[in-house]
């Protein structure tokens, strides 16, 4: 007999020996009946016991049971999450999320707890305002995602391409924010949002904010510095507009200032939605330099700009300065003088009145006294 046939049958031997000694599916259900339905309508359903339980040699067998290592299967995910801001939360790590080891069905099951529609509530299990969140010190995120527009549209519209908990911190391997490869580090939000929103990503890696971005600007605004991280609302409601206004101020401090002088910003705040704010200037996401010949704020697109909102618009209409400083004497010598005057005429009507107002008081008193005229009589 050839050396290679004897060691063929010496393998077929020991592997018959080995599977007539293994429990079969069925025996374990004779005990463990009250995991068989589950089991077999779930993803390892075409497993047998033995192939997760793999210290179970024998049946009957010893009660306690060794831990079952989903790593022989599930390599990458199981790396993943070993590295992942999960790592130390649990042992069972990736029961928490995928459910019952026995019951584990496919994401795209819509019964899955890791279907996308289901997903939110999942994460929300330890992301929420419950014990957990406050034990290990998370960020109470839940309730903002299912009220922003993304957490609107997967779950009350259904929309399976809304984004996720996944769609932007990944699904095993998370990572801190702080990490630099972490897909929500400010470095790479503007790609893990692109992922989505690709026309936006073009238009904001084109712009100022984004070219000093790639350069390593920390200091530059990224989409969830406008947008939030969680709780993003639809730019169209009054609501965004009015926060968002003092958004951008808050790194242009003095641009804020000199808008809320203007007659733009005073309507704004009164609630008027269809009035110009920064990004009707500016652009939303492309915005550029006013040195840019692409600028909606070049001069040589200040008519195309205006226009937008005003018809008619002339050389002479696009002089106005939206940002001119009333207090900068230098700069604006014409405006502040204006501005000047307007306040002495206002304190000096103001203050004429007010003191006629006292000396009619005083005259009304002294004649009371002296019985000159009835109270409430004619002083003519």
């Amino acid at each position: 007999m050839k050396w290679s046939t004897a060691v063929a049958l010496w393998l077929a031997l020991a592997f018959s020996a080995f599977a007539a000694s293994s429990p079969k599916t069925a025996d374990c259900l004779a005990c463990h009946d009250d995991k068989g339905v589950n089991f077999q309508a779930s993803v390892h359903g075409v497993l047998s016991c033995a192939d997760c339980h793999v210290d179970k040699k024998d049946y009957p067998h010893a009660a306690n049971a060794a831990k079952v290592k989903c790593d022989t299967c599930h390599a990458d995910p199981a790396h993943g999450v070993a590295s992942s801001v999960h790592a130390s939360v649990s042992a069972q790590a990736c029961q928490g999320c995928h459910g019952d080891a026995h019951a584990i069905l496919a994401s795209s099951n819509a019964k899955s707890a890791t279907y996308p529609t289901n997903l939110p509530r999942t994460c929300g299990a330890c992301h929420s305002d419950g014990q957990m969140a406050s034990q290990h010190g998370l960020a109470p995120v839940y309730t903002k995602y299912m009220d922003s527009i993304h957490g609107f549209a997967l779950t009350k519209d259904g929309l399976l391409v809304a984004a996720s908990c996944s769609s932007c911190h990944g699904s095993h391997k998370i990572l801190s924010s702080k990490d630099p490869a972490s897909r929500t580090n400010r470095a790479h939000i503007a790609e893990t949002c692109g992922g989505c929103h690709a026309g936006p990503k073009q238009d904001y890696l084109s712009g100022i904010h984004g070219q000093r971005a790639a350069v390593g600007n920390s200091r530059t605004p990224v989409c969830t510095d406008c947008h939030t991280t969680h709780q993003i609302a639809s730019v169209r409601t009054a609501e965004w507009q009015m926060k968002t206004t003092a958004t951008c101020g808050g790194c242009h401090h003095d641009e804020l200032v000199t808008y809320r002088d203007t007659f733009h910003a005073q309507v704004s705040a009164l609630g008027y939605v269809e009035t110009a704010h920064c990004w009707d200037c500016h652009g939303f996401h492309d915005i550029r330099a006013r040195s840019d010949p692409k600028s909606m704020v070049n001069r040589a697109n200040l008519k195309a700009t205006c226009g937008k909102c005003h018809s008619g618009v002339t050389e002479s209409f696009v002089s106005y300065q939206p940002h001119a400083d009333r207090h900068n004497r230098q700069a604006n010598v014409a405006l502040w003088g204006s501005w000047v005057f307007m306040n002495l005429l206002l304190a000096g009507v103001l203050g004429f009145f007010a003191l006629h107002a006292l000396l009619w008081l005083v005259r009304s008193l002294v004649e009371r006294r002296n019985g000159l005229t009835p109270a409430g009589g004619d002083h003519a």
